[in-house]
């Protein structure tokens, strides 16, 4: 009984060991990446397998969200659904006067003249799986403005979180960005909460994580170089570049499906970056990448 105690005792002494070097040796590969390029990169990555934050780089840093916080407003709608407040089949009227012209808009162009009747559910599904900018203003007049989301955010225990601006102001001023925040760390906590059925019912649940799975933008980014069919279910976010060259910010977040149903979550957000766009989208490809290969190694050791 010792010999055999001692034995499993030893074995476990190795595994950890062995866990401990790989996750060692997957930080000095992702800061590899970082210190290479002219980006402030921030990353944080949480594995199911240890069942917890394995590993954060400037992981309490602020970077501004771009449409990262379509996720936020889409939580918090659904939030007013299980209230009862709404219903996914709540009708809305989009008059012309809603969709803006100089803004990311596949309603607007799938719908030009407005004045057409849209469902909840199907603002929602533009807003986050497409990132309808003008979507995201409908939802955000529907619920109260932006103020009610970022109180529902600190409500939930997500506090490292500001959002301020709407879409509409976001492209009026190159500084405005920056009133909407988040950290690495609190990005992937939201995703925790949300993945956890923590926050919504488990209906609203499946509607949201169906969305993101379905998440049209940003197919280089986390998906970018992981096995084809692999389930993602994400959020990105974009600026745009100024005059001189500097793109604000580049992001994706989100929980990414392994071969034996387990699960890691991953927020990558580049900020301030002098890198083409090809070069941005391969950062967060090259970062998930990093990780997955970790995961499935985890999974060979533990099989």
């Amino acid at each position: 009984m010792v010999t055999k105690v001692f034995i499993i005792t030893h074995l476990f002494i190795l595994c950890t060991f062995s866990l401990q070097a790989q996750t060692n040796e997957l930080r000095q590969k992702i800061e590899q990446i970082i210190t290479s390029k002219k980006a402030e990169v921030g990353v944080s990555i949480y594995g199911s397998i240890e069942n917890n934050n394995i590993l954060n780089i400037n992981g309490d840093e602020h970077f501004p969200m771009q449409s990262v916080f379509k996720l936020h407003i889409a939580l918090a709608v659904l939030h007013e659904v299980d209230k009862g407040k709404f219903s996914l089949n709540k009708k809305i009227l989009i008059k012309k006067s809603d969709l803006l012209s100089n803004t990311w808009s596949p309603i607007r162009e799938k719908y030009p003249n407005g004045n057409v009747v849209l469902h909840l559910s199907d603002i929602l599904k533009y807003t986050v799986a497409q990132s309808d900018n003008n979507g995201c203003d409908i939802l955000l007049r529907l619920i109260g403005g932006t103020k009610m989301v970022n109180n529902y955010m600190h409500e939930i225990g997500i506090k490292d979180v500001s959002i301020k601006s709407t879409e509409e102001q976001l492209h009026k001023d190159w500084e405005v960005q920056f009133s909407n925040w988040t950290t690495p760390k609190a990005a992937t906590q939201l995703l925790l909460k949300f993945y956890r059925g923590k926050i919504l019912s488990e209906k609203s649940f499946h509607f949201l994580w169906n969305v993101m799975v379905q998440t049209t933008t940003g197919a280089a980014r986390i998906k970018g170089r992981l096995p084809e069919g692999t389930i993602v279910a994400h959020k990105t976010g974009t600026s745009d570049t100024n005059k001189e060259g500097i793109t604000g910010a580049v992001n994706d977040i989100g929980i990414v499906t392994l071969p034996n149903g387990t699960h890691f979550v991953i927020s990558v957000f580049v900020s301030n970056s002098k890198e083409n766009e090809t070069e941005n989208d391969k950062i967060i490809a090259d970062i998930t990448k990093l990780a997955w290969d970790y995961f499935i190694k985890k999974m060979k050791l533990f099989s």
